[in-house]
């Protein structure tokens, strides 16, 4: 059947259905909206596109790993799709975590490329499971082994019913999987799947509208949701995604108002009603919203993902996960972190694919975000913009500068005048007339 899967599982590009300043305490004890939910420990993982480790050497594998568990996250969600070489890369990863035993890994099934419609795509999905339901490497989460998907909220498997059809593959062996999809419905919907043990709404990471994200979408689902269902939230740093045909996908979403921090402040303070926060994505180069190094195959992103280096986010991400796991928010080093746009919203480009759709979601600005052990002013300075914003508390402080004229980004944490912590990114920079549209991020921070 595994040959079958071979067959069965090509590389796809998943589409998304898609003040000034700010003090966080350095101590939080998240007030909450409603009783705490009966969930396990908190687990974070991020999404990871096998299709973008087609030539993934074992060391690749272990970089990735190594540095994923060092930022804090659990565990990978294996996002496979159709394709005969997607075992071997999902063998080679279950394989290379053996040397990371505190880092777990789990299936995705990307279901916008699996097809679903017959007993035998049921099978061929269930083989898979079951040769790593009970690996040293794989995810368990509440007395199963964890399995998600993109989708699949169509699927019937040659059932009578969407949950008959998710039963056989999901619920054949004892105990059954734990099965927390990213199905697209509505959020009262959940309850009804009695297949579902819980739900993962992938567009909870980004606000899809001109507006800040908010925790209301969530409280939708969550409200929706049995006792005994958990609640896998969200969280992405940015959105660009700029192909042509045959994929016809340009468009953005709004990454404005500091959106990994604020949105990880959100699940902060409702920890007590999520069991499981999901990054999007430790790779996901196409759609620019990747924390993890740029290596591997890129799906053809390269005009707006190279020189767009995002590690940067992993430490600042690496926070905030101490903070959702234990709900204080930790002592730390003093450190910056800035991204911007290297163009203005408004820019006009000779580019055939034109403007991307959402554009006038976003407004041009360097976006700041310091780590401090003491009272303190952040500087931000790019060309003729200038700001200065004082702080009386310690802890992590945001700041944004305008951005009106070609200009390279300076940041710096002084103190009496005198500069203790200083962010000069060469690499960056901000260019009123751009070549070509790119709504991709500069990321940087101090060391």
């Amino acid at each position: 059947m595994l040959a079958f899967l071979s067959q069965l599982l090509i590389t796809c590009l998943a589409v998304a259905l898609v003040v000034s300043a700010i003090t966080i305490p350095q101590v939080s004890s998240p007030e909450l909206a409603s009783p705490p939910r009966a969930d396990a420990a908190k687990v974070v993982v991020a999404h990871l596109m096998v299709a973008n480790t087609f030539h993934y050497t074992p060391a690749d594998w272990e970089q990735d790993i190594s540095l994923a568990a060092s930022s804090g996250l659990d565990a990978f969600a294996l996002n496979i799709g159709y394709g005969e070489w997607y075992p071997n890369s999902v063998e080679a990863a279950y394989t290379a975590a053996l040397n990371y035993p505190n880092f777990k890994l789990f299936i995705s099934f990307d279901m916008t490329s699996i097809p679903c419609s017959s007993t035998d795509n049921a099978d061929a999905m269930h083989e898979l499971i079951a040769k790593y339901r009970l690996h040293p490497s794989q995810l368990q989460y509440k007395g199963g082994p964890l399995v998600s998907t993109f989708g699949g909220e169509h699927c019937y498997f040659g059932k009578e019913s969407v949950n008959e059809g998710w039963a056989s593959v999901m619920k054949r062996d004892h105990p059954g999987c734990t099965f927390i999809p990213s199905f697209f419905i509505q959020p009262a919907a959940s309850k009804d799947y009695s297949v579902l043990d819980g739900i993962f709404p992938w567009n909870s990471a980004w606000p899809l509208g001109p507006t800040d994200i908010s925790f209301n979408y969530d409280r939708e689902f969550i409200s929706g949701l049995r006792i005994d269902q958990s609640y896998m939230a969200g969280v992405s740093p940015w959105f660009f995604t700029h192909y042509g045909f045959p994929y016809n996908k340009n468009f953005i979403f709004r990454g404005d108002d500091w959106l990994l921090a604020t949105r990880m402040e959100q699940l902060v303070q409702n920890r007590n009603e999520i069991g499981l926060v999901e990054v999007i994505t430790w790779n996901d180069y196409g759609e620019s919203h990747y924390v993890g190094p740029i290596h591997g195959d890129q799906p053809g992103s390269e005009e707006w993902v190279n020189g767009f280096d995002h590690q940067a986010w992993l430490p600042l991400l690496s926070y905030y996960i101490t903070a959702f796991k234990t709900g204080v928010y930790p002592m730390g080093k003093e450190r910056i972190f800035l991204w911007m746009r290297p163009h203005p919203t408004a820019a006009s480009a000779s580019d055939p694919l034109g403007r991307p759709a959402n554009a006038d979601w976003t407004e041009d600005y360097m976006w700041v975000v310091a780590l401090l052990d003491a009272p303190g002013d952040i500087t931000l300075s790019c060309g003729p913009s200038n700001e200065v914003t004082s702080f009386t508390t310690p802890g992590l402080q945001k700041a944004k500068l305008p951005l009106k004229a070609d200009c390279q980004p300076h940041a710096a944490i002084t103190r009496g005048g005198v500069p203790v912590v200083i962010l000069d990114p060469q690499e960056i920079s901000f260019k009123m007339q751009p070549g070509r549209y790119n709504f991709n991020a500069y990321v940087a921070a101090s060391l």
